[in-house]
């Protein structure tokens, strides 16, 4: 599906990142895997090579728009240009009310969750350009679409990615590029780990489907949003989120 194409894929070392990256790769993608974790990110390159895949690693933090340059920069030396991107890269912050929400974490998961998907977006889209096109795929979450109460900063900055996805696809669908969101509702990845065994039942009961969801069931959505079958779709928000947001 993604035979000649190459993708970056940021928060790549672990979780849906890495997932998307390893299906990217099985269908035939040069990926680079971007994080600000070395040690998962070869990680994730190790797994993409033994399968035969094509794959390198660049250390970048997506909070910062040089590194975000410097990520499409190296992209394009290394493969010759840039086809599609998988904005991933994210943080859960504190758990507070807003009025108490300590404002230095509001500021990193603003940085990490919004701003590094437009710093990320701000350098892929030239790249693209000069591709001939591409398609863009924005990781939000079920909380990009409703609250969750002591989550002020994750809720904000998710909906933030929401509405500036709509308007990289009104801008650049004449050009050639396609940007759509996935929102995952609770999936079994390392921003869960601090949760407590109560914390998951609770989490689990959430879900109509009765179990969170795994990172290859997004990674799917992702591979297909990102491929030429998803041709005509733009613009678009699509849960993943076992019947969460149907309640």
């Amino acid at each position: 599906m993604l035979e000649g194409k190459t993708a970056i894929v940021t928060g790549g070392g672990s979780g849906i990142g890495r997932s998307v990256a390893l299906i990217y790769a099985s269908e035939g993608a040069n990926v680079v895997v971007a994080d600000i974790h070395e040690t998962e990110g070869q990680e994730t390159v190790s797994l993409i090579e033994k399968e035969g895949g094509k794959a390198f690693f660049v250390k970048a933090d997506s909070s910062s728009a040089a590194d975000n340059e410097r990520l499409v920069t190296e992209t394009v030396a290394k493969y010759g240009g840039l086809h599609i991107a998988c904005n991933n890269a994210g943080i859960g912050g504190p758990a507070a009310p807003t009025g108490e929400y300590p404002v230095e974490g509001w500021d990193k998961v603003i940085a990490v969750n919004l701003s590094g998907v437009f710093y990320g977006a701000r350098y892929q889209i030239p790249a693209m350009l000069k591709s001939g096109g591409g398609a863009i795929v924005n990781m939000a979450s079920i909380l990009g679409q409703v609250g969750f109460a002591n989550s002020p900063a994750y809720v904000a900055a998710k909906h933030g990615v929401v509405g500036l996805t709509k308007n990289i696809a009104l801008e650049y669908a004449s050009q050639g590029i396609r940007a759509n969101v996935v929102g995952p509702a609770f999936i079994k990845t390392p921003l869960l780990k601090d949760f407590d065994e109560a914390t998951f039942k609770w989490l689990e009961s959430k879900h109509p489907i009765g179990r969170l969801g795994e990172p290859d069931e997004v990674a799917e959505l992702v591979l297909w949003l990102s491929s030429d079958k998803a041709s005509f779709v733009n613009g678009a928000y699509y849960a993943v989120d076992g019947g969460y947001l149907a309640q």
